[in-house]
């Protein structure tokens, strides 16, 4: 690892891209990245140590390490796993909060609590990450269990691709649920990134002065 690359950022494979867009802002041109699969994505209480891994792995070759996760259905177990190593999230229960639009988002989950979402990668790789993961592929009998508490998909569409689309409806169609698309673009998962990454830089940034 680079030691000129003082800033980690450490992502869900799912979002790695628009992660990945903010050293586009410029500030963050010494940010490196790297993602966790996005299988995780099924079974979230193997996030916490999988995140864990990736910060005891980066000690000492950054200044600073970043997680751009939400709590994403780890009921606060990766909190704890942050809080023992002294390292920030972005604030929020899952990235869907970031590009969907926090009101959105809410809007959202009030009107249908039942809803299971698709990001782009998601949608793109839903045989896999869901189906496959799941066992669905071999025990499809098993579907009511896992789904029968949804009532809609709605898929996050951060392009405008016909093919992505496609492959979300088949997705709610496969899980019997209505199909929604929403377009959101990156949303506001970057200047969301941006502004907890600047809050989290700053007792760096103090510690510095002061040692200055």
């Amino acid at each position: 690892m680079d030691k000129t690359a003082s800033i980690l950022v450490i992502t869900c494979a799912a979002v790695a891209r628009e992660v990945n867009d903010i050293k586009k802002l410029g500030q963050w041109s010494q940010m490196d990245l790297q993602s966790i699969t996005a299988d995780l994505h099924v079974t979230p209480e193997k996030i916490p140590q999988a995140v864990a891994d990736k910060i005891d792995q980066a000690r000492g070759a950054y200044d600073h390490i970043f997680v751009a996760y939400g709590d994403c259905g780890t009921s606060g177990e990766l909190d704890k796993v942050l809080e023992q190593r002294g390292v920030s999230r972005l604030p929020g229960a899952h990235c869907y909060d970031f590009l969907a639009g926090e009101e959105t988002y809410a809007k959202l989950q009030d009107e249908e609590p039942g809803t299971f979402y698709l990001t782009d990668f998601l949608a793109q790789h839903f045989q896999r990450l869901v189906i496959g993961t799941l066992g669905l592929d071999k025990h499809p009998e098993l579907l009511p269990m896992y789904f029968g508490n949804y009532t809609r998909l709605v898929y996050l569409a951060q392009t405008d691709s016909v093919q992505l689309t496609e492959s979300a409806r088949l997705a709610a169609k496969q899980l019997g649920l209505r199909f929604e698309r929403i377009f959101t673009s990156t949303g506001e998962m970057v200047p969301a990134l941006d502004a907890a990454m600047q809050k989290a830089m700053r007792p760096m940034s103090a510690k510095v002065v002061q040692n200055g």
